[in-house]
């Protein structure tokens, strides 16, 4: 799977022939429409994804856990020094008389270190796979580990491309960077569609993969993440900077570990140490499944739901909040707190006017969402998914809350209590998980995601009361009042197009292939705008101003047509 990338600095700078800045609008359309882009090709690879592997059982697990390890040990060894150490120093790089000399010497230990790194982790591999995941079945444990010798290679170029493209965004270019993991992900999807194409069976169990089935599955995916990387290459080139290796960091400021790094990497175990746990118990899950003759909602489908959560968290919440977050810091560093409050009130209340119809339309019409999105699975399958969305959908509100109160604590520099809140929600989910153990394996991704929901909700709260400590009253009472005028008619609406929905397209979803997708596509397209706009129109009859803001760009380029 594609990282997302790093945000890029507050002040682009750096290194290289001094190419020309873009406007901040500019940049940030850019920004989002590759992000947009980006998400959207990702979604149809999960899609197809899914059709390849399926959504449940032994190689859909496999699989993704496999394509999974590259990235988090990436976050792990590398994602908290890069952007806590590195990219600092390649953003002052322009600074230096040897600022081009300098970032390559960066560029080089990177390179260096995520090379030795992933050779240990493929060597690594079989004992990896048995960590992460919970499988007895020898046939599966042997998948399993060859897709991981196959897809581990994808950290050394997760590595390369995050280290290419803050040299990138130091030089006010962000392009390349936004859009290299739609190229990405296009890859993916070519190689999937290869797979289909070629004839190979769908869903197969793991005895039945044949080396050239698992090369071009493997393969492509780990293609797609080293051709997201050079693909910089050439824009990097057009504002004129050239790599070479240059050894030795002695002397060259390197050597320092400053405080951020530091609880910027022990946030990163902890929640790592919370992801093993999640993928150990829903891989057991599929092994319980298997004793019993069921198919039932594993990893591959906790990840599949996910993945539909974090499309408007990542559109929404990650886009208004990184929009604010250039004025909270400066607010924050002249110690403002009653513009803090403000800017902390705005990230709390205008996510919620796309973010609560948005979690109750997933939650509520997931059974639909699901087999029309994966359309090329059996009902069974987009039903353990939809299991699984109609609980975590309703994380997306409060992982907006976490989000938006780390930024605060970011902007006063106080990394080390945005560690203690992940070892709260580490360890609320860890809880969750160890009662999910216990209940039927059925069962089991629907009480840990609620129990992933309760964490986010938990270590929000926590955040809430350290930052009412900290900058006063935070009119919590007054946004709580948005949130439910909001949630209401949310609900009452999704109810109601449920309702609709089953009693004039009875056989909606049953369909699979391209009709159901466009039969689906076409229903609920329809059935999201009526829930937005049923939603904004109470809403706004009650006096939640949010939404006129929401509407305001929207309103003011029809007034001048």
């Amino acid at each position: 799977m594609t990282t997302e990338p790093p945000q890029p600095a507050d002040e682009p700078s750096g290194a290289g022939q001094g190419a020309p800045r873009q406007s901040l609008g500019r940049a940030g359309a850019i920004m989002a429409s590759g992000s947009l882009v980006s998400r959207a090709v990702g979604l149809v690879r999960a899609a197809l994804l899914t059709g390849v592997v399926g959504a449940t059982g032994y190689a859909a697990d496999g699989f993704n856990v496999a394509n999974t390890l590259p990235n988090q040990f990436y976050l792990l060894l590398a994602g908290g020094a890069l952007n806590a150490i590195l990219v600092p120093q390649i953003v002052r790089a322009k600074m230096r008389p040897d600022g081009d000399e300098f970032v390559n010497r960066i560029i080089t230990l990177t390179l260096a270190v995520l090379a030795v790194a992933t050779a240990a982790l493929m060597l690594a591999a079989p004992l990896l796979v048995r960590v992460y995941a919970k499988f007895d079945d020898p046939a599966a444990l042997r998948l399993t580990t060859i897709f991981a010798v196959i897809c581990l290679p994808q950290l050394f170029f997760y590595g390369l491309f995050t280290i290419l493209g803050q040299v990138l965004n130091a030089n006010g270019r962000f392009a390349g960077f936004m859009w290299a993991p739609a190229l990405a992900n296009v890859v993916a999807v070519a190689g999937l569609v290869w797979f289909m194409q070629a004839g190979y069976p769908s869903g197969a169990s793991p005895a039945d993969w044949t080396p050239a089935m698992i090369g071009i599955l493997a393969g492509t995916a780990t293609l797609s993440i080293a051709i997201q990387a050079l693909a910089l290459v050439i824009p990097l080139r057009r504002i004129g900077f050239r790599y070479r290796p240059v050894w030795g960091v002695r002397g060259h400021g390197l050597g320092e570990v400053s405080q951020v790094a530091k609880w910027t990497f022990g946030s990163l175990v902890v929640s790592q140490l919370g992801y093993v746990v999640t993928s150990r118990v829903l891989t057991g899950a599929t092994e319980r499944g298997k004793v019993i003759g069921e198919s039932v909602s594993g990893l591959a489908a906790y990840q599949n739901a996910f993945l539909i959560v974090m499309l408007p968290h990542g559109l929404v919440t990650v886009s208004l909040v990184t929009a604010l977050y250039t004025s909270l810091s400066e607010a924050a560093s002249r110690d403002d707190t009653r513009q803090v409050r403000r800017y902390h009130d705005q990230g709390l209340r205008l996510p919620a006017v796309i973010i609560v119809p948005g979690c109750v339309f997933l939650a509520v019409l997931a059974p639909y969402i699901t087999s029309t999105f994966f359309f090329s699975n059996s009902l069974d399958q987009t039903r353990a998914i939809a299991v699984v969305l109609s609980v975590i959908a309703w994380m997306a509100i409060p992982m907006s809350w976490t989000y938006l109160n780390d930024r605060v604590f970011y902007a006063h520099e106080m990394t080390w209590m945005s560690y203690r809140l992940q070892c709260v929600t580490t360890g609320v989910a860890t809880v969750g998980a160890v009662v999910a153990l216990q209940v039927d394996p059925a069962r089991t991704a629907m009480v840990l995601g609620a129990g992933q929901v309760l964490a986010f909700v938990v270590s929000a709260a926590v955040g809430f009361w350290v930052l009412r400590r900290m900058i006063g009253n935070l009119g919590l009472r007054a946004t709580a009042r948005t949130y439910v005028l909001l949630l209401i008619p949310a609900i009452v609406t999704a109810v109601g197009l449920l309702l609709a929905i089953g009693l004039l397209f009875p056989d909606l979803g049953e369909t699979r292939g391209a009709a159901g997708l466009l039969a689906g596509g076409l229903v609920l397209g329809a059935a999201g705008a009526i829930q937005l706009g049923v939603t904004w129109g109470v809403a706004s009859l009650f006096g939640v101003r949010e939404i006129s803001t929401a509407l305001q760009p929207v309103t003011r380029r029809l007034r001048r047509r």
